[in-house]
């Protein structure tokens, strides 16, 4: 009897562990096909509205470009809302932008919504969207291109220093802060200026549905405020995310009570908390922009290229 007992006490505890080790494997198994279906975009959250937030200045992105085709593909994102509050950037950065965007809205609604700022650069991120609204006060327009030097040749001749080059040809490296540009490399900037320009007046005459002539009459660089941009037709309401929701119910069909969410791209220098590269690198740009008084102005000059961006001029 009492090895009757003892065998029947053994045969369930290894029940016990046969029954731990194949719900271990089990759940095993479920990690890996979650990870797995997680790696191929397979959505595993709520059905709802991605906000992205656009701010800042706006330069060429690739992580947030990653974030827009990443929302394309998620069969959980029924909308995205961008909520734009940015002075503009550089105009190629607004460009990839845009593009991005489009891409996106090629599968799901994207409705704009203007915050403080959206001008320049800002507002051609605004031109992505299939439904652009704006606060009555937003400021926005400043359609139009920027490129900017620093001329250096009369302080130099004050001081007596004197830069030397020798070029291929020249245009190269023209316009030089160093020597005034010649009538060539003035004619030449000009229509670099130009053709970007072009550009953005295409843009805006096709997506805001305006004759070529008003667009550029429009373009003339001004800024406008919300009131003024939706009379001249540059934005199609006043109002902010409730209106944005509103509309995509009206025309999309969607419930107005789905979540709204906001996305932000995964950015490869984050997750180490106050020692992560950019959480270091932003704290201390920031205590030293408000040791030196810094503005957009300073910090537009680290931009390379054309620039799409706007500043109120310092008195």
């Amino acid at each position: 009897m009492s090895f009757d007992a003892d065998a029947l006490t053994d045969r369930r505890y290894l029940k016990r562990r046969l029954f731990m080790w194949r719900f271990g494997a089990i759940a095993a198994v479920a990690v890996a096909l979650i990870a797995i279906l997680a790696a191929n975009g397979v959505a595993f959250h709520r059905t709802q509205i991605a906000r992205v937030e656009i701010s800042g200045i706006i330069t060429d992105d690739r992580d947030m470009q990653e974030l827009l085709s990443d929302l394309r593909d998620d069969p959980a994102i029924k909308a995205v809302i961008l909520a734009i509050d940015s002075p503009g950037g550089t105009t190629t950065g607004a460009e990839a932008l845009y593009q991005s965007v489009r891409k996106l809205a090629e599968k799901k609604p994207v409705v704009a919504v203007l915050g403080t700022v959206a001008a320049s650069g800002g507002y051609i991120a605004a031109l992505s969207a299939d439904h652009v609204v704006a606060r009555g006060n937003t400021l926005t327009g400043s359609i139009g291109v920027l490129f900017q030097w620093a001329q250096l040749s009369g302080l130099m001749d004050k001081i007596g220093v004197e830069m030397q080059s020798v070029k291929s040809a020249p245009l190269k490296a023209e316009p030089d802060p160093f020597h005034k540009p010649s009538p060539e490399a003035l004619a030449v900037t000009r229509d670099l200026i130009t053709s970007s320009y072009d550009w953005f007046l295409g843009l805006v005459a096709e997506r805001r549905n305006l004759d070529p002539a008003i667009a550029k009459k429009l373009g003339d660089g001004r800024v406008y405020t919300g009131f003024q941009a939706v009379k001249n037709g540059l934005v199609d309401e006043i109002g902010g995310e409730e209106q944005a929701i509103a509309w995509l119910a009206r025309e999309h069909k969607l419930s107005p009570d789905l979540p709204v969410e906001t996305w932000e791209p995964k950015r490869l220098d984050e997750g180490y908390g106050l020692f992560g590269a950019r959480a270091m690198g932003e704290a201390f740009a920031s205590g030293m922009a408000s040791l030196a008084g810094k503005t957009l102005q300073t910090k537009r000059l680290t931009l390379d290229g054309l620039t799409s961006v706007w500043q109120a001029e310092p008195r």
